[in-house]
């Protein structure tokens, strides 16, 4: 089938057009979007790429491209920050907003039912088993991300370097996440500066011609112009949407209570973690799980697994940690009332940030993209990013294949060890198979993560599940 022609638009009549596209079809196109983000950033963009650049040719793959590298150096996460600013290119703000909106409202949804049955069955042997399953797939799926996150961003050996050193900051002497990515981007900028080579990097700069010509040209792309009056409505607005939720908790709830402290938390983590959901899943796990005490390691594994099980953004992870945080601190509210409030108000405010931030950005892209300094930065930080999305992987394992860890601190050094004689059979059995399934058959994480619950299913009907 032969994709939809868009009305012709000139790059004079760009400045005065909001749908560049018929709003109707940007509305389906990004349903169906929202339908089949699934697999991590990597797999969401992949799909909008396959979806807005070859079949649609709404946009080229240079423009594509572009806008990936500038939400890539955005906190949060940049799959659903790049779907808002495609959204914002072809038919402007509301463009923008339904994009974003519908990147994630599939699986707001169903992350919502997993989360409950996870709260009342997940104590079952089946059920728990069940959930082993799918977080054992998730190590390798993890792993996998640090290969490919690795092969694009190390291109330098001070590059390496920086991974590694972010990797170890983490794991081995437990420097705060905001810390690690500050020092990240400093030493990136001064790489780039004074060490030759290390700002070369993959950013599409150097591809050859669109092969896909796209049916709307570049420069006919709604851009916008900076402007203090628009820069201000969208701060009075986005600001005022973000906060009241949290002043409407602190006054019903109080300032101690668990919605308040998720509030303040995710509306902080939206602010600082930079680096991709990877990137952020590891701090978002430290502080869950060693400072507010919300959930256990373990559990956090699952929430995960069933998050990368749901469409949307591997970081709507936070809503199951919203929930569950909730449910177990709900004061005087019912539990069940508790735990939806405290999934919804972790969601509205990791997520409304990437709006203020796109349509705040995105009429400066091009003056940012050509700032070398900022290209240094962006270097050194998505270097780091491989260390920690290992640090991740390192954390997750531990707590998944062993039911026993203990922390070994020495002076600066801070470090979590797995007592070995508590190996869990069935996660390494299943990570074994989620090896062989993604590594070895080349099959795609949904596929992988939908066996592998089978077998942790199977595996507790017939009471195989270690305790």
């Amino acid at each position: 089938m032969k994709p939809k022609k868009a009305r012709p638009v000139s790059a004079t009549d760009a400045a005065e057009t909001r749908d560049l596209v018929p709003f109707r079809d940007a509305l389906r196109v990004w349903f169906l979007v929202s339908l089949e983000t699934f697999g991590g950033p990597a797999g969401q963009i992949a799909v909008m790429h396959r979806i807005l650049v070859e079949e649609k040719r709404w946009i080229g793959h240079r423009r594509f491209q572009h806008a990936m590298n500038f939400c890539v150096m955005l906190p949060g996460p940049e799959a659903q920050q790049l779907a808002i600013y495609i959204g914002w290119l072809l038919n402007g703000k509301r463009g923008g907003l339904v994009a974003g909106t519908l990147f994630v409202l599939p699986g707001v949804v169903a992350l919502l039912a997993l989360s409950a049955i996870f709260v009342a069955y997940g104590d079952a042997p089946v059920v728990a088993a069940l959930f082993t399953g799918i977080a054992a797939a998730t190590l390798i799926i993890v792993g996998q991300a640090i290969v490919k996150v690795g092969r694009r961003c190390l291109v330098h050996p001070a590059l390496v370097v920086l991974a590694v050193a972010g990797f170890a900051a983490l794991a081995l002497f437990a420097v705060p996440f905001p810390v690690v990515i500050l020092i990240a981007a400093l030493t990136g900028w001064l790489l780039t500066r004074y060490v030759p080579g290390v700002a070369k990097k993959i950013d599409g700069s150097g591809d050859a011609p669109d092969r896909i010509q796209p049916v709307i040209a570049d420069n006919a792309l709604n851009a916008g112009k900076p402007s203090a009056v628009s820069a201000g409505k969208i701060l009075a607005v986005g600001l005022t949407l973000w906060i009241l939720p949290i002043i409407a908790v602190v006054l019903f709830t109080g300032i101690g209570s668990v919605f308040t402290q998720q509030g303040v938390f995710f509306s902080t983590m939206a602010l600082v973690t930079f680096g991709g959901a990877y990137a952020v899943l590891a701090y978002v796990a430290q502080q869950a799980v060693e400072v507010f005490h919300w959930l256990t390691p373990g559990e956090m594994a699952r929430g995960l697994g069933l998050a990368e099980t749901t469409p949307g953004p591997l970081i709507m992870v936070v809503q199951f940690v919203g929930f569950v945080g909730a449910y177990r601190n709900p004061g005087d509210l019912d539990p069940w009332v508790a735990a939806i409030i405290g999934a919804l108000l972790t969601t509205w405010v990791t997520f409304v940030p990437c709006f203020i931030f796109i349509f705040l950005g995105a009429p400066h892209i091009e003056r940012l993209r050509g700032n070398r300094q900022l290209s240094g930065a962006l270097t050194g930080i998505t270097a780091a990013v491989v260390g920690v999305i290992a640090n991740l992987a390192v954390f997750f394992a531990f707590n998944m294949l062993f039911s026993e860890t203990f922390r070994l601190d020495s002076g600066p050094l801070q470090l979590q060890l797995p007592v070995l004689s508590s190996v869990s059979i069935l996660p390494l059995a299943v990570a074994v198979v989620a090896g062989v399934l993604m590594l070895k058959l080349r099959w795609t994480a949904l596929r992988t993560i939908g066996v592998c619950a089978l077998l942790g299913l199977a595996a507790g009907l017939l009471e195989l599940a270690t305790a």
